[in-house]
């Protein structure tokens, strides 16, 4: 008997966990690093660096699972290593992320800036 269960797409999971990630190292740097050499409250760091360190372990464990499932080669996960190492890389590489969704999904669509052809 089939599953009424949709097919979870584990490129979805892996996006938002890469978005997410970015946005914690974006505080990191903007947020909890002033306030621990400008204000003298290591606590920020401590707290927000254990958040994000913990993120981006996720993030790297996810992936050979994303590479299977997919059947993504090596190099679209060193992408979202790469880009998850850099201030705002996941934020760049999203929308090459979202066309790897829709490609696993089956979804069509469009590169940026260009529009999809009407339906016949």
């Amino acid at each position: 008997m089939p599953s009424s269960k949709p097919r979870q797409n584990p490129v979805s999971i892996v996006r938002w966990t890469a978005l997410v990630e970015g946005v914690s190292f974006l505080v990191l740097l903007g947020i909890a690093m002033p306030l621990k050499y400008l204000a003298g409250q290591p606590a920020a760091v401590t707290y927000t660096g254990w958040v994000h360190g913990a993120l981006f372990v996720a993030l790297c464990g996810m992936l050979p699972w994303v590479m299977i499932k997919a059947g993504w080669h090596w190099t679209r996960a060193a992408l979202i290593v790469i880009a998850a190492l850099v201030p705002f890389g996941p934020f760049i590489l999203d929308p090459r992320v979202r066309r790897w969704e829709s490609e696993f999904s089956g979804t069509p669509t469009a590169p940026p800036g260009k529009a999809e052809p009407p339906p016949k």
